[in-house]
């Protein structure tokens, strides 16, 4: 692609040669036809003068010595625009081939411009919105309903029964039938090896805007907040409600029934067993013992301040 044309297509202005041809983007790989991004002077590779072009700021611009480049106030926000376009040429959406050995049931609504995998499952009753990409591999279980411009990466699960179970009077488990669906909203990113639960009556719901690292698994009954993103491992038990904007790092885990307020961040690997009802960072990391214990040290930690102060500490 010409720059010219590449800068149109990023709405950003355009330095130097507007025929000069881009076939990639690169960092550590320099050559004429790459272009390479650069969000601050920290950043700045040593071979910048062998690339092609440079997607920058203005102020980043004019200290390298390099005539071609694409000019951003938002240089980060432009890459994100960029790859996709090159991920585009690399990656055209396919056609619904029997050769790929993907299975649709009864009454599937597929809108337009689906991209769908080798070995994919839709059950029946599922209705899938428009141009949404469906990865290898990908099973979604029946009545489940996607929006608009989804991607679900390979290997992801979703709408299987969730972990509800009862013991009985000779203490052997019986499982609890799953009623409802899941619903998920519209642009929606969800990674390879996830699982979603569909609701035990009611519906497990991912709002529009959520991403979803790899490897996370959301249980029965759980709700998502518009815009949220969770890292890879997170372990969500059933019934829980996560804001609005909220930023969960890898592996954490929340207990069942928990309630996260709008713009919540939880440190990786924290555990959430109350209910956060503020916005603002959080972290719960604690070593693993007895349950018993674990009660005692929690109250002499909530109370080491007023120990401190009766003692006179400083």
């Amino acid at each position: 692609m010409k720059l010219h044309e590449l800068s149109y297509l990023l709405e950003c202005e355009m330095h130097g040669d507007p025929e000069h041809e881009i076939s990639q983007v690169g960092f550590k790989k320099a050559h004429k036809n790459s272009i390479v991004f650069i969000a601050n002077k920290r950043n700045i590779p040593q071979q910048i003068n062998k690339f092609g072009a440079v997607l920058t700021t203005l102020d980043i611009k004019k200290s390298l010595d390099l005539d071609n480049a694409i000019i951003s106030n938002n240089p980060s926000l432009t890459f994100t625009k960029l790859a996709n376009i090159f991920k585009r040429t690399l990656s055209q959406p396919k056609t619904l081939d029997k050769d790929k050995n993907f299975k649709i049931g009864k009454n599937v609504s597929l809108g337009e411009n689906p991209t769908i995998g080798c070995n994919v499952i839709i059950e029946d009753n599922v209705t899938i919105g428009n141009n949404v990409t469906i990865s290898h591999h990908v099973t979604i279980h029946h009545g489940v309903k996607i929006g608009d411009n989804v991607v679900i990466g390979s290997g992801s699960v979703i709408g299987s029964e969730g972990f509800g179970n009862v013991l009985d009077s000779d203490n052997n488990w019986n499982h609890i039938a799953h009623l409802g669906s899941v619903l998920i909203g519209s642009n929606v990113r969800l990674g390879s090896n996830c699982s979603i639960d569909r609701g035990t009556i009611d519906d497990t719901i991912i709002n529009s805007g959520v991403i979803i690292d790899n490897l996370v698994h959301i249980a029965h009954n759980v709700i998502i907040g518009e815009n949220t993103a969770i890292a890879a491992k997170v372990g969500i038990a059933g019934s829980c409600n996560i804001g609005k904007r909220n930023m969960i790092g890898g592996m954490v885990g929340i207990v069942d029934h928990i309630n996260t307020a709008d713009d919540v961040i939880i440190s990786a690997t924290s555990t959430v067993n109350k209910d956060i009802k503020e916005s603002g960072v959080y972290t719960g990391i604690m070593p693993i013992c007895k349950h018993s214990a674990w009660k005692r040290i929690a109250v002499w930690i909530t109370k080491l301040d007023k120990l401190s102060k009766f003692l006179n500490f400083k």
